[in-house]
């Protein structure tokens, strides 16, 4: 019996028949003899619907190739700076949730490495484990401002409340970076003892607002050369430039260390001379002979620089004050003297002239020019103060546009200040309107 709406694919034949011969039934093409298929319900659609083969149960989903590199990096990162496994645990699970964000999964390859060293990165943060940014950029070879975006939006999408790290705190690991226990003697340092006092350079830095919106890898390498100087002071370290110790620790030198230095040795100056057992003049040359001491009695030496200071502040403002009334005093000399030579003036001190005269005009509290701050930028004016006052950026000031003046517009009050005259002005004009008196009646 042929089955209808079957044909044969060899011989496109529609005889198919069923054969029940053997155990299992068979459909088979009565032409040619060819199996068209075996098992009766084998033309049927299994369960009713067609279904793929990645949405069975057969086989679990593999992870994508670029997914897998990227958790080998992140357990090749926490190799390298050998943290403990939570934080290689906690890495690799934010690494897998960043990576299947949507504002990850379709990015360069560059930024996925990058990603994952952001993900080692806050994990030590969260785990109280001292690294820094700087450190990161520096395994991965890659910019510093671009890791620092990737983990603002990392963090942020993961909603990370990550801690915030002091500079402190990531000394001892930093240090660790110098190679300097290893080589000879003479230049050889413990790596204990670099550690206590660069972090105690970098507190006097931070008392001192160095740090102060500065990034923190050029002013950890200032306080680690200089603490290497300063505990043993031989010529031999003195002579060493940065740009030697940084290839003898082997460490890549960041340019703005050179400024920190400068800085911090400037700080060194200004408390090394408030030390009473030091007779010589503390220079940035010779003072890090003096860095033990100065750190040693830092707190002291601080208040006692800025005493010094005010107290310079101080007798600076008397000796202005004294010129000022001594010129004042001068002044009313010269005018009181020759209203004594001319007998006629004395008609113009009546009461009722008074309001008319300009010899009359009361003595003001303050000279405008005398008031004006000599220094606006008040950092120059303290002993410390932060780098954006002290090293403040001239803005250009944008000009008015001109208007045609048609003569109609009105005056302001600081328009009529400013032809008013001042006291001084006053006395001269009143003096040579008296001298001009004076030689007209001398003429007639």
């Amino acid at each position: 019996m042929s089955l209808p709406g079957l044909s044969c694919p060899g011989c496109g034949s529609a005889n198919i028949v069923d054969d029940d011969l053997y155990a299992q039934s068979q459909l088979v093409c009565a032409d040619c003899g060819t199996v068209v298929c075996e098992g009766a319900l084998a033309d049927e659609p299994v369960g009713g619907s067609d279904v793929s083969y990645s949405r069975t149960t057969a086989v679990s989903k593999r992870p994508c190739i670029n997914l897998i590199k990227g958790l080998q990096r992140v357990k090749a990162i926490c190799r390298t700076l050998r943290v403990h496994g939570e934080i290689e645990e906690l890495s690799q699970t934010y690494y897998n949730q960043a990576y299947q964000h949507e504002a990850f999964i379709k990015v360069s390859l560059q930024k996925k490495e990058v990603l994952a060293g952001c993900c080692v990165l806050v994990s030590c943060r969260l785990l109280n484990w001292p690294i820094t940014m700087g450190t990161v950029s520096c395994l991965l070879d890659a910019d510093s401002i671009a890791v620092g975006s990737i983990y603002q939006e990392m963090v942020k999408i993961l909603n990370i409340k990550a801690p915030i790290i002091n500079v402190t705190d990531v000394m001892e690991a930093h240090c660790q970076e110098y190679k300097i226990s290893s080589l000879p003697e003479e230049l050889a340092e413990n790596s204990k003892d670099l550690t206590k006092r660069a972090v105690a350079l970098v507190e006097l830095a931070a008392d001192s607002w160095i740090v102060t919106g500065r990034k923190p890898i050029p002013i950890m390498m200032a306080a680690i050369y200089l603490a290497w100087q300063s505990l043993k002071p031989t010529k031999h370290r003195l002579k060493f430039s940065l740009d030697k110790f940084c290839q003898v620790a082997k460490v890549n030198k960041h340019k703005p260390a050179l400024k920190r230095i400068t800085e911090i040795k400037e700080v060194l100056c200004k408390l090394g001379k408030e030390i009473p057992w030091i007779r010589e003049a503390v220079t940035p040359d010779n003072v890090v002979r003096q860095v033990e001491d100065i750190l040693q009695h830092r707190y002291a030496l601080l208040r006692r620089a800025l005493r010094t200071h005010e107290d310079a502040l101080l007798v600076k403002c008397q000796a202005s004050c004294e010129d000022s009334l001594t010129e004042e005093a001068e002044e009313s000399l010269s005018s009181s003297s020759v209203e004594q030579r001319q007998p006629n003036a004395k008609s113009a001190k009546q009461p009722e002239d008074r309001d008319d005269n300009p010899c009359t005009v009361s003595e003001p509290h303050s000279d405008t020019q005398e008031s004006q701050d000599p220094a606006p930028n008040w950092g120059k004016r303290v002993l410390f103060a932060p780098p954006c006052v002290t090293l403040a950026k001239k803005r250009r000031v944008e000009q008015p546009e001109l208007k045609d003046v048609t003569g109609d517009e009105e005056i302001s009050d600081s328009e009529i200040d400013s032809y008013i005259r001042t006291p001084r002005e006053a006395r001269d004009f009143a003096l040579m309107q008296k001298l001009l008196s004076m030689s007209e009646s001398e003429k007639s």
